[in-house]
């Protein structure tokens, strides 16, 4: 019955919003992968915004059948409140029958779980802007896939579809994205790191700052290089090379648009990616948190340790590492995988959930001390361990996937927990009754 009902409200949800789009015909920027999703349609959207375009982006994380329409129709979910549903369809058809401003352009974020989402939402949706972030060897949501193949196929069908008139933007370091330049009808054009990118940066290094005495890392630098020019772009705020992904697609949109180079670089210098995406946060007894609890994949779980390895901090280096889900077949190969890696960069590992065993076993194989691996079934008795734990000078890296709720680790031990429903994630009182 559940499920027939949330089938019936996404069926009207997309017929009103597939009406709204008849309507007002905005522009859709779409932004596909299975990486930096979210924090590439939030940079695009700050860069247009601040360049005065009238803009709506989707919120959080709202990327599927029901998070397109909701993005469209400019409303909440209303999570498992039929009322809140009936609100949500009655506001709508107020707004195909009257007449108020609506933005002239759309940043959705377009996510897969089942096979053929997709190409259902293209049914419906016309793109004039496609990006797209990572496409890993091992995606997200793999569980109902019978390849990675499969996957990367329809992630791409949304570039595929923009018209002549319209244009894509590709991650110029993803060979998976690539293979599929010939089968997109739009003007491409590439950013990334490589030296073939029309809009390239630097690896990105990070800044520090003193603060009670200590020199602690502060936010990321690199250089942006596009038609013979250069420009530096401070991010403060925020960790790790792969963050640069997301707002150097967001320059490189807001330049095809004709916005100022120099005064989008200028706009993002307060931009901070959403919660829980490798965000700095200060922690208790003089340490610092790389605050990644949003969702976990393998990619980005190796990305997040990349970061954690490249800092130059006192202490030692910990890492939280949780569950990674829905990942069919490649769980544990992907498990051990992380805890390869996590054995040559970190001074202690705590883990979290069932599957986070066989990266226990991965640093075991590779002679990781025992005494330094610490296992837990439950992220809250994980982060009270933490807190007897830490020392100054320590930095601590926060990962796993929604489900094991590690955001649960870092409000033990983050200095301002009063502050948690501004920075961590899941804070809303839907999430908390979980």
């Amino acid at each position: 019955m559940k499920k027939v009902l949330k089938t019936t409200i996404a069926k009207i949800l997309q017929w009103e919003a597939k009406m709204l789009l008849n309507k007002y015909h905005p522009k859709i920027i779409g932004v596909t992968g299975s990486v930096g999703k979210t924090s590439t349609k939030d940079a695009i959207y700050r860069v247009l915004s601040a360049g005065g375009f009238s803009v709506r982006k989707s919120e959080k994380s709202y990327n599927g059948d029901i998070g397109i329409p909701l993005t469209i129709l400019g409303c909440q979910s209303a999570w498992n409140d039929p009322f809140g549903w009936l609100e949500i369809m009655i506001y709508g058809l107020r707004q195909l029958f009257g007449t108020r401003a609506y933005p002239k352009w759309l940043v959705l974020e377009v996510g897969l779980e089942y096979p053929g989402e997709i190409k259902d939402i293209l049914k419906w949706v016309k793109f004039d802007v496609a990006v797209t972030t990572l496409l890993p060897e091992v995606p997200v949501h793999m569980e109902f896939f019978k390849s990675k193949d499969e996957v990367i196929n329809e992630k791409m069908l949304l570039p595929k579809s923009v018209p002549l008139d319209g244009f894509v933007l590709l991650n110029a370091d993803d060979g998976n994205a690539l293979k599929f330049v010939l089968d997109i009808k739009a003007e491409i054009f590439t950013y990334g790191q490589n030296d073939s990118a029309d809009y390239r940066s630097s690896l990105g290094e990070t800044f520090y700052e003193i603060k009670n005495g200590q020199e602690l890392p502060a936010g990321l630098s690199f250089k942006l290089y596009h038609n013979g020019k250069e420009l530096e772009v401070k991010i403060p705020g925020v960790i790790g090379s792969h963050q640069i992904y997301p707002v150097l697609a967001a320059l490189s949109v807001g330049d095809k648009l004709g916005l100022n180079m120099v005064e989008m670089v200028d706009s993002l210098a307060s931009y901070l990616p959403p919660p829980g995406r490798l965000r700095l946060i200060e922690g208790i007894k003089g340490t610092v948190i790389l605050d990644d609890t949003y969702n976990a994949s393998p990619a980005a779980m190796s990305a997040g340790l990349t970061a954690l390895e490249s800092f130059k901090n006192e202490g030692r280096k910990i890492a939280v590492m949780g569950d990674m889900m829905q990942l069919g077949g490649m769980t544990v190969e992907a498990h051990k995988k992380i805890g390869y890696q996590a054995a040559e960069i970190c001074d202690l590992a705590i883990t979290v959930g069932l599957r986070s065993k066989f990266i226990d076993e991965a640093m075991l194989e590779k002679k990781f001390s025992e005494k330094k691996i610490k296992h837990f079934d439950d992220s809250v008795e994980a982060g009270q361990f933490l807190q007897s734990k830490i020392k100054a000078g320590d930095v601590i890296f926060v990962k796993g996937s929604q489900s094991v709720r590690m955001e649960k680790v870092v409000e033990e031990i983050m200095f301002h927990p009063e502050l948690k429903e501004k920075l961590l994630v899941r804070q809303d009182a839907e999430w908390k009754k979980r």
